[in-house]
């Protein structure tokens, strides 16, 4: 024998709960899309993010060039 009434709704309790419970959105995608700074070089890309010491890093140790010639699109926000 088993599941009286009481059993029952709390297996129909937990399956809404799971239901109505908010799923982790991924942010990969998110960051994929994000990544629009590329290098003229290398073709590497990086997130529209990075700041220019990070990038002139990539640079002089990945190419020994500036950060202009490997970046040539590439302009530093301005500080605020």
């Amino acid at each position: 024998m088993g599941g009286g009434n009481g059993a029952k709704a709390a297996q129909k309790r937990a399956r809404n709960e799971k239901k109505a419970a908010p799923k982790a959105a991924s942010q990969l995608k998110a960051n994929v899309a994000a990544m629009n700074i590329i290098c003229a070089v290398c073709k590497q890309t990086f997130l529209s993010t990075s700041r220019e010491p990070q990038l002139t890093l990539h640079a002089v140790n990945k190419h020994n060039s500036t950060l202009p010639q490997c970046f040539p699109h590439f302009k530093a926000a301005d500080a605020k």
